[in-house]
């Protein structure tokens, strides 16, 4: 079982949770504690040394991120907790950390979890928390590929295109590296978004300021000599950004 503490100042949050957890996951989350503040948080887990711990990041006297910048124990799942607020989501998805929307979804909840049980590793890189804090503060410009060798922060304008092979995506880069991670392109196509990427095929997104040339026959041409193919319903589509980009 995963020895869990609850870093969260609303009690009616905290109580909903726990709830949720004995419900979703009754032989797998074991609560040990509960934490109002970052003094208190930073105490008990270096203290009771979790296995999983849920973050709010705004307590009543500072954030998340300073209990994680003081605690000395830091061999735990992580995941944060937050309000509803698309520029924070979009956040938490550019810096590939873990996250629950509040008011927390059960199903979401069980999925969450069932992603810790996949990970190897407990520590959350600091690349990561130091991405999210800048991503917070703006609009995200780069992005986090986690791979199993290491976490890569990549700007999106570096970016030439991304290819599919079943759950696994490739990213081709302006400086010739290519980057594999195993997640789907779907799980980055919200993120790459028009005007500035386009899904031109089921295993193809592109960056659009990397094309080079396009045919009526329905091939990209980027700058890196690849040909990528349009597919049938995309055309159209396609043709009319390129149109409106002119």
């Amino acid at each position: 079982m995963y020895k869990t503490i609850i870093v969260e100042d609303e009690q009616r949050i905290r109580e909903a949770l726990s709830i949720m957890l004995e419900m979703t996951a009754p032989d797998k989350i074991q609560i040990i504690a509960y934490a109002e503040s970052v003094e208190e948080a930073v105490k008990l887990i270096d203290r009771l040394k979790p296995d999983l711990v849920f973050m709010d990041i705004m307590l009543k006297d500072g954030t998340g991120f300073d209990v994680l910048q003081q605690i000395a124990f830091n061999s735990f799942h992580l995941i944060f907790t937050t309000a509803y607020e698309q520029h924070a989501i979009n956040a938490f998805k550019y810096s590939a950390i873990d996250y629950l929307l509040k008011p927390i979804d059960a199903e979401e909840l069980k999925t969450a979890i069932e992603r810790i049980e996949l990970l190897k590793e407990r520590v959350l890189e600091n690349v990561q928390l130091n991405e999210l804090q800048f991503n917070l503060s703006k609009t995200p410009d780069r992005i986090i590929l986690p791979t199993q060798e290491a976490m890569y922060v990549v700007k999106l304008d570096q970016i030439i295109r991304c290819e599919t092979s079943g759950s696994y995506t490739t990213f081709f880069l302006i400086d010739g590296r290519k980057i594999m991670v195993s997640k789907p392109l779907k799980n980055y196509e919200e993120l790459l978004e028009p005007p500035a990427f386009f899904r031109v095929h089921q295993s193809h997104l592109i960056n659009v300021n990397c094309i080079v040339s396009y045919s009526r026959e329905g091939m990209v041409l980027m700058n890196d000599k690849s040909s990528v193919p349009i597919s049938r319903g995309k055309k159209e589509h396609f043709f009319k950004l390129m149109k409106d980009e002119v």
